[in-house]
């Protein structure tokens, strides 16, 4: 009894089969998918172990055309079968190229290469974006072309990236780090500048301005590092100032500058969160009381990088107090007029400063007194066992130099083109200085004057006669030490040995740039003028924040 399996709904209505054999007949051959034999009975037989069937022609010739099509179709871009890694990777490599120091380009220059990377396809431009809007740079002037064309004195581009930051959200998201030009006052803006200078700050917030401020501050969680400076003109209260701190649960680095003492004082420091980085500078509140009581404070026991500038600290006490009591405390700095003294009658054991874990020094005391010395002789008596690096630049008579290891040259091919030779700049009455040139050429000279007299002489004799005498140089330092003696600058090429906050926000150089860039080190590109040239711009290097602490 033959077995006759179901018609699928797809098979041709002439189209049969039996358990013995297979029978097709199709009186045409159309193209159609009628036509051909069911698929699910094709299938069907062909489980059951018996021989495929025969195709009809059509379908065959159908099937080798698709396959030809499929072969000789072009293969997609090689970009779109890379991975981000890739494009990530050539970005970092596109940005080393135009910001490192010894580059010709700038960052108009970087921006240009990175607009036209995002015009190639949307994998670009996607891989473009965040680098794109992530850092923000604006230095120097507006062009010419877009002050004519917008009809604005300055601030063209600025006024152009809010637009687009407010009218798309999603490219305001990418933005992590922001840099405005410097706005050159014109005519009204300059009478507002000047007025707004010589302005009196009004006075004391009420309760509502200070509720008001401080919710100001509620959506900076991830908030790292902050910088406050009044500039002699802000009224921050104490509580205002310790409430506002307790609100970033992230800070980290902290920089106070130039507040009164009714703004900032011992009580406040004793206030302040677990922080890694504190720079103190000119606030007349603190004393060497509340150092000393700071020191103390468990808060202050997460400290690896301390800063005390212009603080005049009257006695060594407060200093040593720090130093043992800072169990993480790594490097300290240290700039004052006056030199720390130790408090007459105060019963003194050498080491008198010490610190077991400290590693980077900055001792710049300017007036000549017993601070040097003392701090000197606390490194011979081993105070310091973990002290790689001093800088002095305030260093009479070579004392801290002494201490450490000696250096064959310690003045820098580039000071002859120092400043120094045509300012007279931070020079006191009685001749003293802060300049690392002037520093520099004082401690060379007393490297050149010790090599001048023999330190060994070696005489060889034979049968009580001098054959030969050999006499070798003296040294300025000591042999063995593990200190290195430097007085290179945070900012390359300045004469001040510690970063301020001119360096950061000082544009000067950005309005009238003696060597900018005009995009001439791509002159020799195919497509002309047109692509390569714009605006005369200074090339802007960005301040590592790190240097301030």
């Amino acid at each position: 009894m033959g077995y006759r399996p179901q018609r699928s709904s797809l098979a041709s209505s002439k189209s049969s089969m039996t358990w013995g054999s297979f029978e097709s007949t199709a009186p045409s051959y159309r193209s159609s998918v009628s036509s051909h034999p069911s698929m699910v009975s094709i299938s069907s037989v062909y489980t059951m172990g018996l021989p495929s069937p025969p195709l009809s022609p059509s379908f065959s010739s159908t099937f080798i055309t698709q396959q030809k099509l499929r072969s000789t179709a072009p293969p997609p871009p090689v970009f779109q079968r890379l991975p981000p890694e890739i494009y990530d990777c050539i970005l970092r490599q596109l940005t080393v190229f135009h910001m490192e120091p010894a580059s010709m380009s700038c960052e108009s220059c970087r921006l240009r290469d990175l607009c036209a990377l995002a015009l190639v396809d949307r994998r670009w431009d996607r891989a473009v974006r965040p680098r794109l809007y992530g850092r923000i740079h604006l230095v120097g002037n507006d062009s010419a072309l877009q002050v004519k064309k917008f009809k604005l004195k300055t601030g063209v581009r600025l006024k152009l990236l809010r637009r687009t930051l407010r009218e798309r959200r999603v490219l305001a998201h990418y933005v992590r780090e922001i840099k405005v030009p410097r706005l050159q006052p014109d005519g009204e803006n300059s009478a507002i500048t000047e007025r707004s200078r010589k302005q009196v700050p009004p006075g004391l917030m009420d309760l509502e301005q200070v509720d008001q401020f401080l919710h100001f501050h509620d959506a900076w969680d991830s908030l790292s590092t902050l910088f406050l400076s009044s500039h002699k003109q802000g009224v921050l209260e104490r509580d205002i100032f310790v409430q506002t701190l307790h609100r970033l649960p992230s800070l980290q680095h902290l920089c106070i500058s130039n507040f009164d003492m009714d703004d900032f004082d011992d009580v406040t420091l004793q206030l302040l969160p677990p922080l890694q980085s504190l720079r103190l500078q000119d606030l007349a509140g603190i004393t060497f009381w509340g150092l000393s009581e700071f020191s103390r404070t468990r808060s202050s026991q997460c400290i690896r990088q301390l800063s005390l500038i212009h603080l005049d600290i009257k006695y060594l006490s407060a200093i040593s107090n720090l130093l043992l009591h800072l169990a993480s405390l790594q490097r300290f700095t240290l700039v004052q007029e006056s030199s720390p003294e130790v408090t007459a009658g105060e019963l003194v054991f050498q080491p008198i400063v010490a610190s077991q874990q400290l590693r980077y020094l900055h001792w710049d005391i300017l007036l000549p007194g017993s601070g040097n010395e003392n701090l000197a002789n606390s490194i011979r008596a081993g105070g310091f066992p973990n002290l790689r690096t001093i800088r002095a630049p305030s260093d009479h008579n070579g004392l801290l130099q002494m201490v450490c290891r000696p250096r064959a040259q310690i003045i820098l091919p580039s000071d002859k083109y120092s400043k120094a030779y045509r300012t007279t700049d931070q020079i006191t009455p009685d001749g003293l200085t802060r300049t690392l040139f002037k520093a520099r050429k004082q401690a060379q000279k007393r490297i050149e004057d010790a090599r001048k007299a023999a330190m060994y002489r070696v005489i060889i004799e034979e049968d009580g006669v001098v054959q030969e005498m050999f006499d070798i140089e003296g040294y300025m330092g000591t042999v063995g030490s593990k200190i290195t003696y430097t007085l290179e600058s945070d900012v390359p090429g300045s004469d001040n040995a510690l970063i301020d906050f001119p360096d950061l926000v000082n544009g000067t150089k950005e309005v009238s740039p003696r060597d900018g860039c005009t995009g001439m080190w791509n002159a020799s590109h195919h497509t002309g003028k047109k692509w390569w040239s714009h605006t005369e711009r200074y090339r802007y290097h960005p301040v590592d924040l790190r240097r301030f602490f």
